[in-house]
């Protein structure tokens, strides 16, 4: 008896702080936005909202109020939804409010990389230096050199020919726009290794098409990566992918490729030097390509789209496109030089501009966290006050929140190519609500601290993809009555979303 009571004490310590960790035991306290745990321990919520995130939370939203707590996977979760307050959430302290320790676990999850402690500041520093000014200058060229190479054969074989080709929309676009920027910024085969310019560009085209096979099947299980849902087959899936990835990018194979971008470089280097693994450096590679390359060829493919199916918008769009060309002084035709879409011509495109960012409103629905350093209050713009509690996460998704909201978008569902430009051609900035305006009125990159780094390199190369593509091609609709495929739920809160199903169109050249 002696033993048995202290045994039995131990137990049903580790059960109560089992069932505390579970979160049986947390309650709502006065001045909390509305608790709904679920009918699971731990779990909660995580399921549903997984399968659907916008169904979830516009539900809970309905049932809760523009403020409410859930609990996901062990997490409780507060989301802001009210459009008018959400300065309070960007422009809070990082003392109270990181996304840094979320990103962390994020990226450990998924990759497999584990995090140093000044990695999201030198990322930053780097980001500043190689995605911006000059530097996104070299790389837009960069990129145009690369695009050229993979469209070259397809654009002389369309010529020759002249009629229609046909593909899926969805698989072309991030196909080329995937392969082309890969080797923008991971580089290209040395022509002196592969005896001759004409067989190193070849080699580009045949590893990068067969790396984004590869990246294609790892990109369609980072969903259920991302929420740690994965069944075992799954699990062993994603990590044979992500070591046939890393293996690809490996350090090793780096050294080799000329024209590695500055962006690339510096993180390998500075890893390297401080005494970073090489397999921990490959796997934050691969970390780079899905946060540069996961959103960029899904939302070309949208965009594309939408102009097919907006004629007012692709005739506007390409009469735009030949202005531009026009006054560089280029053409397209047959047996002609390539285009040379420079820098400064991406700068003189407003209604390209317009129509891109329409596409990013209705299409691109990321879930912004921050972890809550501290207990804090969550001062809304009427005035209400609301307690949130150390150690949990604090999240708005801007797709509901801001996007689609008919107030400050009317008629939000609708593509509409000039909803961004005012009467007189320039950037539209203002839009209202309840009469006030509303600062954040599209947040498809994030924002505050947290905002994507890339931001102005991945709007360059899908408007470079674009413009080529309407350039150098006719497109249409195999079938000019299809609907606009749905959303694949899946991807609610990952970034862009993608399409459920294919698309079918046809192309042949303009000359």
């Amino acid at each position: 008896m002696g033993l048995l009571l202290p045994l039995l004490l131990a137990l049903l310590s580790c059960l109560i702080g089992g069932l505390y960790l579970l979160g049986v035991f947390r309650r709502h306290r006065p001045g909390e936005p509305p608790l709904d745990k679920g009918l699971i321990p731990w779990l909660g919520h995580v399921l549903e909202f997984s399968r659907n995130a916008f169904k979830f939370i516009e539900m809970k939203k309905q049932k809760h109020g523009d403020v409410f707590t859930v609990l996901l996977g062990g997490c409780y979760i507060t989301f802001l939804q009210d459009p008018l307050s959400l300065g309070a959430f960007v422009k809070e302290s990082r003392e109270k409010l990181d996304f840094r320790p979320f990103a962390k676990q994020l990226v450990q999850r998924v990759f497999g990389y584990v995090s140093g402690e000044h990695d999201h500041t030198f990322l930053r520093a780097t980001s500043n230096k190689n995605l911006q000014g000059e530097g996104l200058k070299v790389l837009s060229q960069a990129m145009m050199d690369n695009l050229q190479n993979l469209m070259s054969r397809e654009i002389g074989s369309a010529a020759d020919e002249s009629s229609w080709k046909e593909d899926g929309l969805f698989m072309y676009s991030y196909n080329i726009l995937f392969r082309a920027s890969y080797l923008t910024l991971y580089g290209n085969a040395s022509p002196k290794s592969e005896e001759g310019e004409e067989k190193a560009k070849e080699k580009d085209r045949a590893e990068s098409e067969a790396l984004f096979k590869e990246f294609r099947k790892f990109d369609q299980l980072f969903p259920k990566l991302a929420y740690g849902v994965l069944s075992p087959r799954e699990r062993l899936e994603a990590k044979t992918l992500r070591e046939l990835i890393c293996n690809t990018l490996s350090v090793q194979k780096m050294k080799m490729k000329n024209e590695i971008s500055g962006w690339i470089w510096d993180m390998h280097q500075y890893r390297e030097e401080n005494g970073m693994k090489e397999s921990m450096i490959n796997r934050y590679m691969l970390a780079l390509l899905w946060a540069s390359q996961g959103n960029t060829g899904p939302a070309s493919f949208w965009l594309l789209l939408f102009l097919m199916k907006h004629p007012e918008a692709m005739r506007a769009v390409k009469e735009e496109i030949d202005k531009v060309l026009k006054e560089s002084g280029q053409e397209v035709r047959r047996g002609g030089p390539s285009i040379n879409l420079t820098f400064e011509m991406l700068k003189e495109t407003p209604i390209l501009d317009s129509a891109l960012e329409e596409t990013l409103r209705l299409c691109v629905a990321p879930v912004i966290t921050r972890v809550v350093l501290q207990d804090m209050t969550l001062k809304m713009a009427d005035g209400r006050e609301y307690i949130i509690r150390k150690g949990d996460r604090l999240a708005m998704f801007p797709y509901s929140a801001v996007h689609i909201d008919p107030e400050i978008h009317p008629d939000p569902h609708s593509f509409k190519y000039d909803r961004f430009l005012n009467p007189d051609g320039s950037k539209k900035t203002d839009f209202y609500k309840n009469g006030q305006k509303v600062k954040f009125h599209s947040m498809p990159w994030g924002s505050g601290v947290s905002m994507c780094a890339g931001r102005f390199f991945a709007s360059s190369e899908i408007k470079q993809l674009v413009f080529l593509v309407l350039a150098y091609f006719e497109i249409e609709l195999k079938n000019p009555e299809e609907k606009i495929p749905e959303f694949d739920f899946s991807r609610w809160g990952m970034g862009t979303m993608h399409p459920n199903r294919e698309v079918q169109f046809r192309y042949r050249p303009t000359f």
